[in-house]
């Protein structure tokens, strides 16, 4: 399942809509806003915008983790719009009879959830 959203992501509720009856491993991974290091222009957010199709994207990095690995369940979230530092900009959620599939599938899909093309990135500067 693949979701964009523009409200603030809860991985509680995200948890809940997993598949996971015959999963003996769960893991949920999410990327936040983080701040700016010190020797660079401080940012006090990044606004996230859609720029083409991202479920058709978001679907293609889904469908590749099902193949390539063993899951009960795969979830996918991206959120747009403007966020602050420490907010969840995205989110993936893995069930899976075993724990080293799901950490492998997370870790390669949120990778490749940063480098999507459909969507665009512009940090927010401190005025």
């Amino acid at each position: 399942m693949i979701q964009v959203v523009e409200d603030p992501i809860q991985p509680a509720a995200i948890y809940e809509l997993l598949a996971k009856n015959g999963a003996g491993s769960v893991l949920l991974h999410y990327a936040v806003v983080k701040e700016t290091p010190h020797n660079q222009a401080a940012t006090t957010g990044v606004n996230y915008q859609r720029k083409g199709d991202m479920e058709a994207e978001m679907q293609t990095i889904a469908e590749h983790l099902q193949e390539k690995w063993e899951f009960e369940d795969v979830l996918l979230i991206r959120r747009l719009g403007c966020l602050k530092t420490g907010e969840i900009i995205s989110l993936i959620a893995a069930a899976s009879p075993n724990s080293a599939d799901v950490f492998a599938a997370c870790q390669h899909g949120i990778s490749h959830l940063k480098k999507i093309a459909t969507f665009c990135k512009t940090e927010i500067g401190v005025p």
